[in-house]
Formats: C-alpha cells, structure tokens, sequence
C-alpha cells in the first residue's frame, strides 16, 4: 500500500468532528429554546409537545457531551506509524482483502462510520467500539478477521498495516 498521510486524514476527521460538534450544539440551544419558550406550555391534559421538546433537549445534551469527549479524545490521540509486525490499535491505517474487493480503515477514537476521500482511495473511519473494530484490534498482517453484520457474517484478511 502506497503510505498515506495519516496526519491529513486525522485532521480532516477533526474537522469533521468539530462542525458536527457546532451544528450539534446550535440544534441543542435552539430545541432547548423552543422547550423553555412561553408559547410551548401545553394548552391542555392532553398537550405534550413541551415534554416531547425537553426529552429531546435532554437526548441532544447528553450527545454533546458524548461528543465533546471524542473530540478531545481525537486532540489528544498520538498518531504514530505501524508495521506489520506491530499489532493493529488506535491510529492504524489497516488494508483488508475480502472475497469481494479491498477496504482501508483508519482506526480512531471517534468519528466512526465517516468516509475520508484520499489519494482516489476511500477510508472508512473506525471506532473499537464498532464490529469491524473489534475484529481489527490486536491483530497482524496476514490475520484473517471475520466481521458480523446485518448482511451475514464477513471474512477478510489483513493486507498491510501502516
């Protein structure tokens, strides 16, 4: 595998990060607003949109908080360079083989599930918590994974860590 600036990609993911972390917290003050603002007391018994507005304000609150952690997380994460000698953790850049094509991985603390566009090559951000995660973690070059999803069970193998 051609090597990749990891630095770039991690610090695309941290814009990506930041501006989900901004346009979070602006729908949070405005749902939040809108819960508190005199024209939301229900009208009757059977009114509910206040309370439906505040379960929501909460549920936007604690993922700010969520976020913010992941976010620092991401600040403070040590990007370091691997081998294939060197077991896959976070910051790794993992080529995986499967039956069908080939995928690159970024592990990361946060972020998972976005695509960063490199090079005419797609990397898929990856958190330990998530399936493929896991499966990567701890792992070799030329380790085989198998990866569980909706779609059935996944087998691939571990081509370059970098």
């Amino acid at each position: 595998m051609k090597p990749l600036d990891k630095k770039a990609l991690f610090a695309e993911l941290q814009t990506h990060v930041d501006e989900e972390l901004r346009q979070l917290l602006l729908a949070q003050r405005t749902t939040q607003s809108g819960a508190t603002h005199e024209e939301s007391r229900p009208e009757n018994d059977k009114d509910t949109r206040a309370l439906e507005s505040t379960y929501l304000a909460r549920g936007l609150a604690e993922r700010v908080v969520q976020l913010e952690k992941e976010v620092q997380a991401l600040r403070m994460l040590r990007v370091r360079e691997f081998s294939c000698e060197e077991p896959v953790a976070l910051s790794a850049l993992v080529r995986v083989e499967y039956e069908e094509d080939d995928a690159l991985y970024l592990v990361s603390p946060a972020g998972g599930g976005l695509r960063l566009h490199t090079s005419n090559q797609v990397v898929l951000v990856v958190t330990l918590q998530a399936p493929i995660g896991k499966a990567l973690l701890g792992k070799y070059c030329d380790e085989e994974i198998e990866v569980s999803s909706p779609q059935g069970r996944k087998l691939g193998t571990i081509l370059d860590v970098q």
